[in-house]
């Protein structure tokens, strides 16, 4: 798997921004962000605290109304619907807490931190250190060798290099099947929960997963003690925990594993080394918008009305269809809507397993072009 980029690498990263975000690239027209965010209106950037506190209210009673049909009844039927139901209200409370780490969501800075770190307890993700990776790492330098920690590939003698049981786990996790072992691992565990912190963010990275260690201590406690009331045996308190708790949160890695991935994963996309990139082709080329079924959309948010997001993460998402139309109309090559067809999941996981940096191509394990 690709390394876990140490704090300092990502310091000297940053301190590299100005050559990396150079705008002009030798085979491109000059274009730049700058440009293109003076096409956005600025009603897009409007963001009344009402709506922003109206949409988290919804998703947690969301997902309280979950946490309580799965209490409630074990039988089938109400298993499936409140895990589907319980999974989707976290990735709406993702993205929620998503748009507050950027700081679109609200005007406040404390309403922000506070509305991001409660929306995303249920995803047990610490909202500092989702924010500190997010923000200042994959947005800054998005489809970047050595620098982008989302989904990053191998190379042929990277891939070459590692050991077999290594070998066989990345072959899973860039299969179709491995969305959310990869994000479990790679994302949460590695980046979110594991990663030490630069010494000036040491507090809120600490605090921030005390906040995460004690909603998942309360939550579990809770839903361990009705099991017990309800049931009087072990085997009862750990079912209880398990359909409450554990399930919908491996289903949520799933979810968001498979967002990330083909928001930013496919054999259209490039990566590109330290030299040959460029901020304007990172942040437009290395996404996509696509347009979801309104059901899912309910939940996600516009969260894959992607370009305008990187473009300038500080419009809020329910603003974000109407930042993409202001894209096209500017620029209509830049910002391209297209449904969604799982079919394109299945065809990126067959085609982009290792990266030809040199090329810039995706290859087959044996490193044949896909």
């Amino acid at each position: 798997m690709p390394p876990i980029h140490s704090t300092s690498a990502e310091a000297r990263a940053l301190a590299e921004h100005a050559h990396c975000s150079n705008d002009e690239h030798p085979s491109a027209q000059p274009r730049s962000i700058r440009a293109l965010t003076r096409t956005i209106p600025a009603r897009c950037y409007e963001n009344p605290a009402w709506k922003g506190l109206l949409y988290l209210g919804r998703d947690l009673s969301l997902y309280a109304l979950a946490v309580g049909l799965l209490l409630a009844s074990s039988s089938l039927p109400s298993l499936l619907a409140g895990w589907t139901l319980a999974s989707l209200a976290i990735a709406g409370l993702f993205v929620i807490g998503h748009d507050a780490a950027h700081g679109s969501l609200f005007k406040s800075g404390r309403l922000n931190y506070l509305a991001g770190q409660l929306a995303m307890l249920p995803s047990l993700h610490p909202s500092s250190v989702w924010a500190y990776g997010h923000n200042r790492v994959h947005h800054a330098f998005p489809g970047c060798e050595g620098l982008d920690f989302v989904w990053h590939p191998l190379t042929q003698a990277d891939y070459a290099r590692l050991s077999p049981m290594r070998k066989l786990r990345h072959r899973v996790d860039w299969s179709f099947l491995g969305a959310g072992t990869y994000y479990v691992r790679e994302i949460w565990w590695n980046r979110l929960m594991r990663m030490p912190p630069p010494p000036r963010m040491a507090s809120p990275f600490v605090r921030d997963r005390l906040a995460v260690v004690a909603f998942f201590v309360a939550m579990s406690s809770a839903a361990v003690g009705f099991g017990w009331e309800q049931t009087g045996t072990f085997a009862g308190a750990a079912w209880t925990w398990a359909r409450v708790l554990l399930v919908p949160w491996l289903v949520w890695n799933v979810l968001i594993g498979w967002a990330v991935y083909i928001q930013h994963i496919s054999p259209e996309m490039p990566w590109r080394t330290r030299r040959r990139w460029r901020k304007y082709s990172g942040q437009v080329e290395t996404t996509c918008n696509f347009r979801m079924p309104r059901w899912l959309n309910f939940f996600w948010h516009n969260i894959f009305v992607h370009v305008p997001h990187h473009v300038d993460p500080r419009i809020p998402f329910y603003n974000l269809p109407r930042a993409a139309e202001a894209l096209n109309d500017a620029d209509g090559d830049v910002s391209e809507s297209r449904p969604y067809n799982f079919a394109e999941y299945i065809a990126s996981t067959r085609h982009c397993k290792l990266y030809d940096f040199e090329r810039e191509a995706w290859t087959d394990y044996d490193g044949r072009p896909s």
